[in-house]
């Protein structure tokens, strides 16, 4: 079972909250840019595997070229992919991959979906800061990926309504 989303990553400055004195604005730089790429994910809340794509944008044959490529890692596994309900996540008059099945959440619930809680951890550690380029800001993307665990990924994406359900059927 996986959870999939995509989510855009930019030179624009992530901005959080930071802790100061009381009447102190914090300062921190920022960088007001439109260069940006899309990220592609599926996470395991069950095994903690995760399979990423990054493109220039979203669009339908985007998302068919993500699930071809999807199907392709562990091709002899049956993926039970839950979605979001975005436009080009429609599947009419395509052919899925035999190996994957979509699972959509209700619409306009995007807090159902554990795959918003991992771009949320990988916004938080780019947060605050700047990058010179598209490419370093990719770099750095890629190797915070390489960096995270199947522990981690199954501790951030392990919604109870999901893994209950999945242990139910398949335990």
């Amino acid at each position: 079972m996986y959870c999939q989303d995509e989510s855009r990553f930019g030179l624009i400055t992530k901005q959080k909250r930071v802790l100061t004195l009381k009447g102190i604005k914090p300062i921190g730089k920022y960088k007001h840019s439109y260069k940006y790429f899309w990220l592609w994910g599926s996470f395991s809340p069950i095994t903690g595997d995760a399979h990423y794509m990054i493109s220039d944008g979203v669009s339908k044959a985007a998302f068919i070229a993500y699930l071809q490529d999807l199907s392709l890692y562990k091709p002899k596994e049956l993926k039970i992919v839950i979605i979001d309900n975005a436009a080009f996540h429609s599947t009419k008059n395509i052919q899925l991959p035999e190996n994957i099945i979509l699972l959509p959440i209700p619409p306009y619930s995007p807090e159902l979906n554990p795959a918003e809680k991992m771009w949320q951890h990988f916004k938080d550690k780019i947060a605050m800061k700047m990058y010179k380029s598209i490419n370093d800001l990719e770099i750095k993307i890629t190797e915070l990926l390489s960096e995270t665990t199947k522990q981690q990924t199954k501790s951030i994406t392990s919604f109870e309504y999901v893994t209950k359900s999945y242990n139910s059927i398949f335990n």
